[in-house]
């Protein structure tokens, strides 16, 4: 409903047509292959894949697509992640929709566009603690997989898993991995 009136309000403007709508991340590929338009629209919360995963597989494959992520998580972490996986703009849906057509012009021209109190926020807690694997590992950690499931799905050792989960856990100031998985998503770390 949100991403069909988003499309409708977009839809009005006089120099913006809408090229495609998909309702999954794992179908964004696809659609941008075959609709070839000039600026993506992702959620950061998407089934399938979520927006970021899908940024990144456009950045592989559709290198001069423009991208604008605008989500509901106003949070810095997810826009550090966002930027640094080449997003050409990072907006938060509780703004004007005046706003968001300003952006999708503003990128076509070549511009970055950022909400500027997220990117304040974002500067004032810095880069996330964690590490890549420290990420993973939290990661399948949210899903209520134990360490031997973990291990398994990573190829990495029970020991390993429990090295990292206890640094994540520390980085993070969190009692436990739960608490660990919970700060953070919160800060848009996972």
């Amino acid at each position: 409903m949100v991403r069909e009136a988003l499309a409708a309000l977009l839809g009005l403007e006089p120099d913006i047509e809408i090229a495609v709508q998909v309702g999954r991340g794992d179908e964004v590929l696809d659609a941008v292959a075959v609709h070839q338009p000039d600026v993506a629209l992702l959620d950061i919360e998407m089934p399938g894949l979520t927006g970021l995963d899908a940024l990144e597989g456009l950045r592989a494959r559709h290198p001069a697509l423009k991208v604008v992520i605008l989500t509901t998580f106003g949070r810095p972490g997810y826009l550090r992640r966002a930027m640094e996986s080449g997003a050409d703009a990072f907006l938060v849906k509780d703004a004007p929709a005046a706003h968001l057509a300003d952006a999708v012009r503003r990128v076509r021209a070549g511009e970055r566009v950022i909400d500027p109190g997220l990117a304040a926020a974002a500067l004032a807690e810095g880069a996330s603690p964690l590490t890549d694997r420290e990420r993973d590992v939290l990661a399948a950690a949210r899903e209520g997989a134990g360490n031997a499931e973990i291990a398994g799905a990573l190829h990495l050792s029970h020991g390993t898993v429990r090295n990292y989960l206890s640094t994540a856990i520390q980085k993070t100031g969190a009692r436990n991995r739960a608490e660990a998985v919970r700060i953070a998503r919160d800060k848009g770390w996972l």
